[in-house]
């Protein structure tokens, strides 16, 4: 088995190119649907943020996916024209890069939150696909974990860390102000309702936009005030600041109707992969236009240069614990073996004990007899278990797995198929 990663994210591909690698729930779910079937493969999981867009595979021993034509073949394109963007992965360097991946360490916003979040989610859509297999399982899961331990265990920001925090700081270092103007949100999702957290907490006077449900029910941020997206326009040339953050494939904001709306000057920020608002918005007079490129995380001090070092450390002790999973998962299945090699074993010299035992007792001490023989199995079962893996820990793997060689040579099946009583 095998563990492969292929993506677009913004260390390379600017917003423009990662918008054209987007994919929708209902898009993922086809694709997955199209790539468990390769022959070789074994599952499949999507990491889908503004960000970046990765798509991991765990595949069988002599498969070499091409992953990335994969994904250009999915969205329509060319590879040949997007490759130089693309970022390959593959074992050691791709399991490494999910546990950083986890705990904010490759993020454009060092430590962000919203990320260990995201890779917990992606794995629980492949589920619902039944497109992740169980090495992708259990290396999301641990990595998740790992995300959550550096979380802990290390401060890599003083501060909120989200794209809308660091935009909001930004904006400040430019010299705005947000108290007391007013902001529409366009987007009630989990970036919208940040978003407007942010910017209600800066002291704004904010507006979401939530579409029409037929249970009418929609929850929006406390102290926000609310109207259906189909108004949007209507309010546009009262505010000061516009944020849209939506999953629309299509345009909230286009350029001839923010025109027909302007009436005074307007700071608009779009969150959004694809863009929400039409680039050529920025182009009209009055408006200044920020896309989730223009925020960065600026310079690393030298104490936060420490932490991500502790961070590191953290996430050396959880990846070795992976692989020795990783790497161990033939010898798990042979322990497994042995042990039930080992309880068939205890039963039959046990069995004609307990079966002249039984012809002792009385009828209605039968059933206790009988309950009294299982547990001793599972006692069993649970004692060797605890040896075996105990035995692991404690020596080489190769001398382990010369061990478990020989113990199977004891329990051939020849050899313990014997008589009761043998």
């Amino acid at each position: 088995m095998s563990i492969y990663m292929a993506g677009i994210d913004h260390t390379k591909a600017p917003l423009d190119v990662r918008s054209v690698f987007s994919f929708t729930k209902k898009s993922m779910a086809k694709a997955m649907e199209k790539w468990k079937e390769i022959p070789g493969f074994s599952g499949c999981v999507m990491i889908v943020t503004c960000n970046r867009m990765e798509l991991w595979a765990s595949v069988q021993e002599g498969t070499e996916p091409d992953l990335f034509e994969l994904l250009c073949r999915e969205k329509g394109v060319d590879a040949g024209q997007y490759r130089r963007y693309a970022v390959l992965r593959e074992g050691r360097e791709a399991v490494n890069h999910l546990f950083e991946l986890s705990c904010g360490l490759q993020s454009r916003i060092l430590g962000e939150d919203q990320i260990i979040t995201q890779v917990k989610d992606a794995l629980a859509f492949a589920r619902e696909q039944y497109a992740a297999d169980n090495v992708l399982e259990v290396l999301f899961r641990m990595a998740v974990t790992a995300g959550k331990k550096v979380k802990t265990e290390v401060l890599l920001s003083k501060k909120d860390s989200s794209v809308i925090h660091r935009a909001a700081e930004v904006l400040k270092e430019e010299g705005y102000c947000f108290a007391g103007r007013k902001c529409m949100v366009i987007g009630n999702g989990e970036m919208g309702k940040l978003s407007a957290n942010v910017f209600r907490d800066e002291g704004a006077d904010v507006t979401v936009t939530v579409r029409s449900y037929r249970s009418g029910i929609v929850d929006i941020p406390k102290g926000c005030k609310r109207i259906d997206y189909a108004e949007r326009m209507t309010i546009l040339g009262q505010c000061d600041y516009v944020i849209s953050a939506t999953a629309s494939p299509n345009y909230t904001l286009r350029r001839e109707e923010v025109r027909a709306a302007l009436q005074k000057p307007v700071i608009m920020i779009d969150l959004a992969v694809p863009r929400d608002i039409e680039p050529s918005v920025g182009e009209l007079p009055g408006v200044t236009l920020y896309d989730i490129d223009h925020f960065d995380a600026g310079h690393i001090s030298a104490q936060t240069q420490a932490d991500i070092a502790r961070a590191k450390e953290i996430l050396k002790e959880q990846i070795t614990e992976f692989f020795d999973w990783y790497e161990g998962r033939d010898v798990v299945e042979k322990i497994q073996d042995v042990k039930a090699a080992f309880v068939e074993d205890f039963h039959l010299r046990t069995q004609k004990k307990t079966r002249e035992l039984g012809v002792s007792l009385q009828t209605e001490n039968a059933q206790a007899l009988q309950e009294y023989q299982e547990y001793i199995e599972t006692a069993a079962a649970k004692t060797i278990n605890k040896m075996m893996f105990g035995l692991r820990r404690s020596i080489s793997d190769r001398a382990f797995r010369e061990c478990m060689e020989a113990l199977e040579g004891l329990y051939e099946k020849d050899d313990y198929h014997r008589q009761p009583g043998e």
